[in-house]
């Protein structure tokens, strides 16, 4: 191997291996068929495990969603989660009574800090016809200054988030699709304050990349000197890194501060690139709590127990937000909607 490829790996069953600041890394893709008029899928739900099915029996899971598929309500603290949805729609819901609908492009960044309960839904709005899902769920660390920083989202829309695009000798394309750091003067939408991605030195970007059949480009070095970076092809059938062959389905580890040349097979490729400098503290983690040791767990389930982390304001588990358009509504009432957005009546803040 070169210099900068440091090792390779299968993706296996999600999550995908991941290193420091990242905690956590999952490509969900499902299929999902033609609504109800329910937000649910208008087909046979037998031989599934309600509540608990990860099966992707006929191309799609309900997760643990009993109408609409899903993560109902479940608690988060010490850590931040980035949700980037290439197609498809999520309703967010909190405790904090907050709400929202994001998709199609759009990121989630949101810090769980001191603690937040959310249920991230897949509401199936087509009747006539497909309903597919495809979204990345990251799980960035924070540091130890900042665990109990105060609960919030960040939406980047879409429509703010730079592509960049290049081309090689032959004309073939590279498309970068920058969530989170720069690229050629392209920078994404600044992250939440107590986020590692806000220091100077942390480094971290998440990119989608996708390459034409054939087509080479060179990943450019990072700025920071312990940078790690991991390339995921989720899709395509074969990556050249630095003259060493990666089929598809595999991933890469790298080291930050070095150009590697990319080389795709005979297929587009699609990859997912995640880079940071690493926080280099300790992690405990149990769950959906991460912390610093063990007693900040146990901390972490106390207060849970003790505050439902300010308490489930919805009449359900499982809210959908109707037939809304992409928006974000705050714990105050205020609205935020992407530029493209429709304007429809919003559903209430604490139904």
């Amino acid at each position: 191997m070169s210099d900068a490829l440091l090792e390779t790996f299968s993706l296996g069953a999600p999550p995908w291996p991941t290193v420091d600041p990242f905690l956590f890394c999952v490509h969900h893709l499902d299929h999902y068929p033609a609504g109800d008029g329910r937000f649910a899928p208008a087909a046979s739900l037998e031989g599934r495990n309600i509540g608990s099915d990860f099966s992707n029996t006929d191309g799609w899971s309900m997760y643990h969603g009993q109408i609409a598929p899903g993560f109902p309500q479940h608690p988060h603290r010490g850590f931040e989660t980035v949700t980037f949805v290439r197609r498809g729609l999520i309703d967010h819901s909190d405790s904090l009574g907050a709400s929202a609908r994001y998709g199609n492009g759009d990121v989630q960044w949101m810090t769980a800090g001191a603690g937040i309960v959310h249920a991230e839904m897949f509401p199936l709005l087509n009747h006539e016809g497909s309903n597919t899902a495809e979204f990345f769920q990251i799980w960035v660390n924070l540091r130890a200054t900042e665990k109990f920083a105060t609960p919030h989202f960040l939406m980047l829309w879409g429509e703010d988030i730079p592509i960049v695009t290049f081309r090689d000798g032959s004309g073939r394309a590279t498309e970068v699709t920058v969530a989170a750091g720069s690229l050629d003067g392209n920078a994404a939408p600044t992250p939440p304050p107590a986020s590692w991605a806000t220091k100077p030195n942390s480094d971290v970007a998440i990119w989608r990349i996708a390459m034409d059949p054939g087509a080479t480009w060179t990943l450019p070095a990072s700025q920071g000197t312990e940078t790690l970076r991991i390339l995921y092809v989720f899709e395509g059938n074969g990556l050249t890194v630095q003259d060493e062959q990666l089929g598809g389905g595999r991933g890469a580890l790298l080291r930050g501060p070095q150009d590697v040349t990319l080389v795709a097979g005979d297929t587009e490729v699609q990859m997912l690139m995640l880079q940071g400098a690493p926080i280099g503290e300790p992690v405990v983690q149990y769950g959906p709590f991460v912390m610093n040791d063990r007693a900040g767990i146990e901390q972490a389930f106390a207060d849970y127990r003790r505050t439902g982390f300010g308490g489930w304001p919805w009449p359900v588990d499982d809210p959908v937000h109707g037939y809304e358009g992409r928006f974000a509504r705050r714990a105050d009432g205020t609205v935020e909607r992407p530029p493209s957005a429709f304007s429809v009546p919003l559903p209430p803040l604490r139904p």
